[in-house]
């Protein structure tokens, strides 16, 4: 496979280390169907390379459930309620115990904060996620952030002392491009579009302790409950977002395992099985790969969907934006999890769980193969695009190494042969790292992330670009 398999894990970094500097500091807050975390990650800003402080990861099935006087405003993929109090709480006490983990000052050490979350299934449309945002906002102040560290500057002048001189703001502004990519021209696209901007900006992120070049063009996916990512072109200096995922991912395997009657038969994951077995390549039936594929649809989704394995979509704001929308689900809008729970009981009967464990790595690498196959019929894929991996469905157990010696281009060739494969734990943790320096235009021009592979940085072309702007 040369050099063109990559797994990347963050670097740890002690906070002694921090007085060494110059290092920014970010906490990324992640709401997810599955699992909540909040990441402390920092950078080093005269090399651009990543590292990680400290990491708190809780079940989102331990949020508290509503009191009677609250309002549900919204429910994970397996059932679990929101409500803005519970999810404030939630945040809030996570964040507490990072930071004591870490012990930095959450006023004077922590640089800035970014708020996401993959929760989506029970909205109606894409714009209805701010709701969640906002929760996770309000967390972030009950835990003492200030509101300051979760908005971008336009004045270099406002940034601690110590990182002032590493922003580039006095040339350039933010502009909405981060790590080089803009965002679909059209809003709305789909309910999780944060998600695919923060793991492909992490993905190249951590792609800096590397020897790879994972710039523009990139496809990148994030394999967390649901499916999040985007395709970039060559574009320059900013490249454009031409294709975007959602959909099903994590939520798969899950009901899988559910079906086995070793985890929680509502709440239950593979998270949950993995703690049991750790030896991940069994003897196998691959009739049984055929059978589970069979229930899952991969596939462009067409004008007149509103919603795609659960997740929030608009084909048509896709298409008047030049944005191909690839969608997987299992049925229409998760209706056949319940025939996989069947069939992971099954296979738990006849092969156990290691066996259920390995079937599960076969059935994420054909979905995997699935997705790339349509981009590649859509034309999303050209000829030195990258592919960046990240998300618990398609990091874990033996699915890199199997997928980096399966995954096929459409002429036969193996996909490492020709073009880079990344793996990366906690991509989008990573990618609000980049995307807060990006905010505060703190670029590396020596360690460019931005541009195309090969090329220069793009600083010049996007002063240039924005001063023709104004003029």
């Amino acid at each position: 496979m040369g050099n063109n398999f990559y797994s990347i894990w963050p670097q740890a970094i002690g906070t002694t280390s921090l007085k060494m500097g110059p290092f920014y500091t970010v906490i990324s807050v992640e709401l997810g169907n599955t699992t909540t975390k909040c990441i402390l990650m920092t950078t080093n800003l005269k090399t651009g390379i990543l590292y990680q402080i400290a990491k708190e990861v809780r079940h989102t099935r331990n949020i508290r459930p509503p009191h009677p006087t609250e309002e549900v405003f919204g429910n994970t993929v397996v059932g679990v309620e929101l409500t803005h109090e519970a999810v404030v709480e939630f945040i809030s006490d996570i964040l507490d115990a990072v930071l004591m983990k870490s012990r930095l000052n959450r006023e004077k050490d922590v640089h800035f904060v970014v708020r996401s979350t993959g929760v989506t299934a029970s909205f109606g449309s894409p714009k209805e996620v701010h709701g969640i945002i906002k929760a996770l906002a309000d967390g972030c102040l009950k835990a003492g952030i200030p509101p300051q560290r979760m908005m971008a500057t336009m004045n270099p002048d406002k940034l601690p002392p110590g990182i002032r001189d590493f922003s580039w703001l006095k040339k350039v502004h933010f502009d909405g491009a981060i790590a080089s990519c803009l965002p679909p021209e059209e809003t709305g696209i789909v309910a999780n579009e944060m998600e695919g901007e923060l793991v492909t900006a992490g993905i190249k992120g951590a792609a800096k302790g590397t020897q790879v070049d994972f710039r523009n063009p990139v496809m990148t996916l994030d394999f967390g409950t649901t499916l999040a990512g985007r395709v970039t072109n060559d574009s320059y200096p900013y490249a454009k977002t031409i294709g975007s995922f959602a959909g099903l991912a994590g939520a798969i395997p899950d009901a899988l395992v559910r079906g086995s009657g070793q985890v929680d038969s509502r709440f239950g994951c593979t998270l949950d099985l993995h703690a049991s077995s750790q030896a991940f390549s069994a003897p196998i039936n691959l009739e049984w790969v055929e059978e589970i594929s069979r229930l899952i649809r991969v596939q462009t989704i067409q004008k007149g969907t509103s919603r795609f394995g659960t997740v929030p979509v608009n084909p048509t704001a896709a298409d008047e934006g030049g944005v191909v929308l690839i969608g997987v689900d299992a049925g229409k809008n998760g209706s056949k999890l319940s025939d996989l729970e069947g069939i992971g009981g099954a296979i738990f009967q006849e092969s156990g769980a290691k066996g259920l464990l390995t079937i599960i790595d076969y059935v994420q690498l054909r979905v995997l193969q699935r997705i790339l196959t349509v981009a590649q019929e859509s034309d999303l894929i050209l000829e030195n695009t990258s592919l960046g991996l990240t998300g618990r469905a398609i990091t874990s157990a033996g699915k890199p190494l199997l997928i980096a010696e399966n995954l096929h281009l459409a002429d036969g060739s193996l996909w490492v042969q020709k073009n880079p494969v990344v793996f990366v734990e906690d991509g989008l943790a990573m990618g609000a790292a980049v995307a807060a320096r990006c905010m505060n235009s703190m670029g590396t021009p020596h360690e460019p992330m931005g541009g195309r592979k090969g090329d220069r940085c793009i600083m010049s072309e996007r002063a240039r670009l924005q001063k023709g702007k104004k003029s």
